[in-house]
């Protein structure tokens, strides 16, 4: 880095092998728009996921058109419902265990695991670190760093609760993907967008996702 340049901090956005692929790409198009860099990893799994979700085959040689193609994707699946600038986005392949976020002398502001299967979670919570996802977490534990664990399969067994409450003990912030209706959803994509804002409020990220509760009964009744 040359002198008066500003040192790229980005967040880290986890996307694991559970069912939710809409919540990643809202919180990715949020980072986004409020100006942060990201660095992305998807797990192996959650390609699965991605192509069963969407049609969308994420390829390492081509990730960035793959990326914006799925950003660009509203919740309801119709495509081109964004527009999706993914310049600040640095891609790391998930079996690189020599990336540079698994150090913790690589600049981060935190991370985001969304969604987070239950998988992840165990895998995080024993510091197994079996991928570049899962050593991410755990770097980021250990620097003391924002980690936001958004679980989102159900129902949960009692050992998945027990990996939760290690993860919170250990710092972490576990935020289920659980949508609420106060805000007024009349579409999908509303329901998406305030798991999305709920995962940024958790760390501290502006943005406009979604209606936010003020105290007054029946205020999402004259939303459209």
């Amino acid at each position: 880095m040359n002198a008066g340049e500003t040192q790229r901090t980005p967040w880290i956005v986890g996307v694991s092998g559970a069912s939710g692929t809409p919540y990643a790409a809202a919180v990715l198009r949020a980072l986004l728009d409020a100006g942060e860099s990201v660095d992305l990893v998807v797990s192996r799994a959650s390609r699965l996921t991605l192509l069963d979700e969407t049609g969308i085959s994420f390829r390492d040689a081509h990730w960035r058109d793959d990326l914006r193609e799925w950003l660009a994707r509203g919740a309801d699946g119709k495509p081109d419902a964004f527009d999706a600038d993914v310049d600040r986005v640095r891609y790391w392949n998930a079996g690189d265990l020599a990336a540079g976020p698994s150090s913790g002398s690589y600049p981060a502001k935190g991370m985001l695991i969304v969604p987070a299967s239950t998988a992840c979670v165990a895998g995080v919570a024993l510091g197994l670190s079996k991928d570049l996802l899962q050593r991410v977490a755990g770097v980021t534990l250990k620097e003391r760093r924002p980690l936001v664990v958004a679980v989102r399969e159900t129902p949960l067994n009692g050992p998945t609760l027990r990996h939760l409450v290690a993860l919170d003990d250990a710092g972490a912030t576990v935020l289920p993907a659980s949508p609420a209706f106060y805000a007024g959803a009349t579409h999908i994509q509303d329901l998406v967008d305030f798991v999305a804002g709920r995962v940024l409020d958790a760390v501290g990220v502006a943005h406009t996702l979604y209606r936010r509760w003020e105290g007054e009964l029946g205020g999402a009744g004259g939303t459209a």
